[in-house]
Protein backbone atom coordinates (compact mmCIF):
# COMPACT_ATOMS: atom_id res chain seq x y z
CA UNK A 1 0.00 0.00 0.00
CA UNK A 2 2.75 2.36 0.91
CA UNK A 3 4.73 1.61 -2.21
CA UNK A 4 1.80 2.36 -4.52
CA UNK A 5 1.03 5.62 -2.78
CA UNK A 6 4.63 6.64 -3.00
CA UNK A 7 4.72 6.02 -6.73
CA UNK A 8 1.80 8.30 -7.51
CA UNK A 9 3.71 11.58 -7.20
CA UNK A 10 6.44 10.27 -9.50
CA UNK A 11 3.86 9.26 -12.09
CA UNK A 12 2.24 12.71 -12.01
CA UNK A 13 5.63 14.37 -12.40
CA UNK A 14 6.41 12.20 -15.42
CA UNK A 15 3.11 13.10 -17.02
CA UNK A 16 3.79 16.81 -16.51
CA UNK A 17 7.19 16.46 -18.11
CA UNK A 18 5.70 14.64 -21.10
CA UNK A 19 2.99 17.25 -21.53
CA UNK A 20 5.52 20.07 -21.28
CA UNK A 21 7.69 18.38 -23.87
CA UNK A 22 4.75 17.92 -26.21
CA UNK A 23 3.76 21.57 -25.84
CA UNK A 24 7.35 22.67 -26.41
CA UNK A 25 7.59 20.58 -29.54
CA UNK A 26 4.22 21.84 -30.74
CA UNK A 27 4.92 25.52 -30.18
CA UNK A 28 8.48 25.13 -31.44
CA UNK A 29 7.11 24.27 -34.87
CA UNK A 30 4.49 26.97 -35.03
CA UNK A 31 6.10 30.16 -36.28
CA UNK A 32 4.69 33.66 -36.76
CA UNK A 33 6.23 35.79 -39.49
CA UNK A 34 5.66 39.53 -39.57
CA UNK A 35 4.44 41.40 -42.63
CA UNK A 36 8.01 42.23 -43.72
CA UNK A 37 9.38 38.72 -43.06
CA UNK A 38 9.38 35.52 -45.07
CA UNK A 39 10.40 32.01 -44.08
CA UNK A 40 12.50 29.92 -46.45
CA UNK A 41 11.79 26.31 -45.42
CA UNK A 42 14.07 23.33 -46.00
CA UNK A 43 12.36 19.94 -45.67
CA UNK A 44 14.91 17.21 -45.19
CA UNK A 45 17.44 19.50 -46.85
CA UNK A 46 15.28 20.27 -49.89
CA UNK A 47 14.01 23.77 -50.58
CA UNK A 48 10.25 24.19 -50.29
CA UNK A 49 8.48 26.54 -52.67
CA UNK A 50 7.10 29.15 -52.13
CA UNK A 51 8.50 30.88 -49.03
CA UNK A 52 6.16 30.92 -46.04
CA UNK A 53 4.53 33.94 -44.46
CA UNK A 54 3.45 36.40 -43.42
CA UNK A 55 1.27 35.20 -40.54
CA UNK A 56 1.01 31.85 -38.78
CA UNK A 57 3.08 29.04 -40.30
CA UNK A 58 2.94 25.36 -39.31
CA UNK A 59 6.06 23.26 -39.69
CA UNK A 60 6.65 19.53 -39.45
CA UNK A 61 8.69 18.75 -36.33
CA UNK A 62 12.26 17.59 -36.95
CA UNK A 63 11.66 17.55 -40.72
CA UNK A 64 11.35 21.28 -41.52
CA UNK A 65 14.03 23.87 -40.85
CA UNK A 66 12.98 27.53 -41.46
CA UNK A 67 15.30 30.44 -42.30
CA UNK A 68 13.90 33.92 -41.68
CA UNK A 69 14.52 36.65 -44.32
CA UNK A 70 13.83 40.36 -43.78
CA UNK A 71 12.31 42.16 -46.81
CA UNK A 72 12.79 45.72 -45.55
CA UNK A 73 15.19 48.15 -47.22
CA UNK A 74 18.69 47.93 -45.78
CA UNK A 75 20.93 50.99 -45.41
CA UNK A 76 24.48 49.83 -46.14
CA UNK A 77 27.25 52.25 -45.23
CA UNK A 78 30.18 51.79 -47.62
CA UNK A 79 33.46 52.52 -45.76
CA UNK A 80 35.79 55.22 -47.05
CA UNK A 81 37.78 53.99 -50.06
CA UNK A 82 41.09 55.43 -51.23
CA UNK A 83 40.93 55.95 -54.98
CA UNK A 84 43.11 57.50 -57.68
CA UNK A 85 41.12 59.52 -60.19
CA UNK A 86 41.82 59.49 -63.90
CA UNK A 87 43.88 62.68 -63.58
CA UNK A 88 46.05 61.01 -60.87
CA UNK A 89 44.58 62.82 -57.87
CA UNK A 90 44.32 60.76 -54.64
CA UNK A 91 40.97 60.98 -52.86
CA UNK A 92 39.10 59.24 -50.08
CA UNK A 93 35.42 58.61 -50.85
CA UNK A 94 32.62 57.00 -48.85
CA UNK A 95 29.07 56.23 -49.94
CA UNK A 96 25.78 54.67 -48.86
CA UNK A 97 23.78 51.95 -50.61
CA UNK A 98 20.07 51.21 -50.23
CA UNK A 99 18.90 47.71 -51.16
CA UNK A 100 16.34 45.07 -50.22
CA UNK A 101 15.66 41.39 -50.75
CA UNK A 102 13.07 40.71 -53.46
CA UNK A 103 13.68 36.96 -53.85
CA UNK A 104 14.08 35.29 -50.43
CA UNK A 105 14.95 31.90 -51.94
CA UNK A 106 17.81 33.28 -54.04
CA UNK A 107 19.12 35.33 -51.10
CA UNK A 108 19.50 32.13 -49.03
CA UNK A 109 20.39 29.53 -51.68
CA UNK A 110 22.50 31.47 -54.19
CA UNK A 111 24.81 33.27 -51.76
CA UNK A 112 26.18 32.38 -48.33
CA UNK A 113 25.80 35.85 -46.78
CA UNK A 114 24.14 38.42 -49.00
CA UNK A 115 24.90 41.30 -46.61
CA UNK A 116 28.67 40.73 -46.70
CA UNK A 117 28.63 40.01 -50.44
CA UNK A 118 26.71 43.20 -51.24
CA UNK A 119 29.07 45.26 -49.08
CA UNK A 120 32.15 43.86 -50.79
CA UNK A 121 30.82 44.32 -54.32
CA UNK A 122 29.80 47.90 -53.44
CA UNK A 123 33.31 48.73 -52.24
CA UNK A 124 35.07 47.28 -55.30
CA UNK A 125 32.60 48.94 -57.68
CA UNK A 126 33.09 52.31 -55.95
CA UNK A 127 36.87 52.14 -56.43
CA UNK A 128 36.60 50.97 -60.03
CA UNK A 129 34.06 53.55 -61.18
CA UNK A 130 35.65 56.56 -59.48
CA UNK A 131 39.04 55.63 -60.92
CA UNK A 132 37.61 56.18 -64.41
CA UNK A 133 36.52 59.79 -63.77
CA UNK A 134 38.33 63.10 -63.37
CA UNK A 135 38.31 64.93 -60.06
CA UNK A 136 36.19 67.73 -61.50
CA UNK A 137 33.62 65.16 -62.68
CA UNK A 138 33.63 63.53 -59.25
CA UNK A 139 32.83 66.88 -57.63
CA UNK A 140 30.32 68.25 -60.15
CA UNK A 141 28.61 65.19 -61.68
CA UNK A 142 27.46 63.32 -58.58
CA UNK A 143 24.09 62.29 -60.01
CA UNK A 144 25.62 60.66 -63.07
CA UNK A 145 28.20 58.77 -61.00
CA UNK A 146 25.51 57.63 -58.55
CA UNK A 147 23.45 56.24 -61.44
CA UNK A 148 26.45 54.32 -62.82
CA UNK A 149 27.20 52.82 -59.38
CA UNK A 150 23.57 51.83 -58.85
CA UNK A 151 23.34 50.15 -62.25
CA UNK A 152 26.53 48.11 -61.86
CA UNK A 153 25.84 46.96 -58.28
CA UNK A 154 22.22 46.11 -59.08
CA UNK A 155 23.23 44.06 -62.12
CA UNK A 156 25.75 42.10 -60.03
CA UNK A 157 23.41 41.38 -57.11
CA UNK A 158 20.29 40.52 -59.12
CA UNK A 159 21.10 36.75 -59.20
CA UNK A 160 21.21 36.87 -55.38
CA UNK A 161 17.64 38.16 -55.16
CA UNK A 162 18.82 41.69 -54.26
CA UNK A 163 17.37 44.93 -55.66
CA UNK A 164 19.59 48.00 -55.28
CA UNK A 165 17.35 51.05 -55.04
CA UNK A 166 19.94 53.83 -54.82
CA UNK A 167 23.64 54.53 -54.29
CA UNK A 168 24.84 57.92 -53.03
CA UNK A 169 28.39 59.26 -52.80
CA UNK A 170 28.45 61.03 -49.43
CA UNK A 171 31.83 62.68 -48.97
CA UNK A 172 34.97 63.27 -51.03
CA UNK A 173 38.20 64.07 -49.19
CA UNK A 174 41.16 65.42 -51.17
CA UNK A 175 44.65 66.45 -49.96
CA UNK A 176 45.10 69.93 -48.47
CA UNK A 177 47.56 70.92 -51.22
CA UNK A 178 44.98 70.08 -53.87
CA UNK A 179 42.36 72.10 -52.00
CA UNK A 180 44.66 75.17 -52.03
CA UNK A 181 45.35 74.69 -55.74
CA UNK A 182 41.62 74.47 -56.46
CA UNK A 183 41.05 77.63 -54.41
CA UNK A 184 43.68 79.50 -56.44
CA UNK A 185 42.14 78.22 -59.65
CA UNK A 186 38.68 79.40 -58.56
CA UNK A 187 40.07 82.82 -57.60
CA UNK A 188 41.82 83.19 -60.95
CA UNK A 189 38.61 82.21 -62.72
CA UNK A 190 36.67 84.87 -60.81
CA UNK A 191 39.30 87.51 -61.68
CA UNK A 192 39.12 86.52 -65.34
CA UNK A 193 35.35 86.92 -65.37
CA UNK A 194 35.62 90.29 -63.59
CA UNK A 195 38.07 91.56 -66.21
CA UNK A 196 35.85 90.35 -69.03
CA UNK A 197 32.81 92.06 -67.52
CA UNK A 198 34.81 95.29 -67.02
CA UNK A 199 36.04 95.20 -70.61
CA UNK A 200 32.53 94.63 -71.91
CA UNK A 201 31.31 97.59 -69.83
CA UNK A 202 34.02 99.87 -71.25
CA UNK A 203 33.22 98.72 -74.77
CA UNK A 204 29.53 99.48 -74.33
CA UNK A 205 30.40 102.88 -72.80
CA UNK A 206 32.62 103.69 -75.77
CA UNK A 207 29.80 102.74 -78.13
CA UNK A 208 27.44 105.09 -76.30
CA UNK A 209 30.01 107.92 -76.34
CA UNK A 210 30.44 107.48 -80.08
CA UNK A 211 26.67 107.73 -80.54
CA UNK A 212 26.61 110.84 -78.34
CA UNK A 213 29.39 112.47 -80.38
CA UNK A 214 27.43 111.89 -83.58
CA UNK A 215 24.35 113.49 -82.06
CA UNK A 216 26.34 116.51 -80.82
CA UNK A 217 27.94 116.89 -84.27
CA UNK A 218 24.50 117.07 -85.88
CA UNK A 219 23.05 119.35 -83.14
CA UNK A 220 25.70 121.73 -81.67
CA UNK A 221 23.21 123.08 -79.13
CA UNK A 222 23.45 119.72 -77.37
CA UNK A 223 27.01 120.63 -76.31
CA UNK A 224 25.73 123.77 -74.61
CA UNK A 225 23.05 121.78 -72.80
CA UNK A 226 25.63 119.28 -71.65
CA UNK A 227 27.80 122.14 -70.40
CA UNK A 228 24.94 123.52 -68.32
CA UNK A 229 24.18 120.04 -66.94
CA UNK A 230 27.80 119.67 -65.87
CA UNK A 231 27.68 123.01 -64.07
CA UNK A 232 24.54 121.87 -62.25
CA UNK A 233 26.20 118.66 -61.12
CA UNK A 234 29.35 120.43 -59.90
CA UNK A 235 27.50 123.15 -57.99
CA UNK A 236 25.69 120.80 -55.67
CA UNK A 237 24.15 121.89 -52.33
CA UNK A 238 27.15 120.70 -50.29
CA UNK A 239 29.82 121.66 -52.80
CA UNK A 240 32.54 124.17 -51.91
CA UNK A 241 33.49 124.78 -55.54
CA UNK A 242 32.73 128.25 -56.98
CA UNK A 243 31.60 128.24 -60.60
CA UNK A 244 31.66 131.30 -62.87
CA UNK A 245 29.75 130.35 -65.98
CA UNK A 246 30.84 132.12 -69.15
CA UNK A 247 29.31 131.81 -72.59
CA UNK A 248 31.49 130.08 -75.10
CA UNK A 249 30.90 132.93 -77.57
CA UNK A 250 32.91 135.27 -75.33
CA UNK A 251 36.10 133.24 -75.59
CA UNK A 252 35.67 132.22 -79.21
CA UNK A 253 37.42 135.37 -80.63
CA UNK A 254 40.43 134.69 -78.43
CA UNK A 255 40.57 131.15 -79.68
CA UNK A 256 40.37 132.29 -83.31
CA UNK A 257 43.15 134.90 -82.73
CA UNK A 258 45.39 132.25 -81.26
CA UNK A 259 44.68 130.08 -84.25
CA UNK A 260 45.67 132.81 -86.75
CA UNK A 261 48.84 133.63 -84.86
Amino acid sequence: MSSSSAGVPGTQTSRKIVRSTERGVLFGFIRVFREYERGVVFRLGRLMDPPRGPGLVFLIPIVDRPVKVDLRTVTLNIPAQEVITRDNVPAKVNAVCYFRVVEPKAAIVQIENFMVATSQIAQTTLRAVLGQHLLDELLSEREQINAILQEIIDETTTPWGIKVARVEVKDVEIPAGMQRAMARQAEAERERRAKIINAEGEFQAAERLKDAALVIEEHPIALQLRYLQTLLEISGPNSSTIIFPAPIDLIRPFLERDGRS
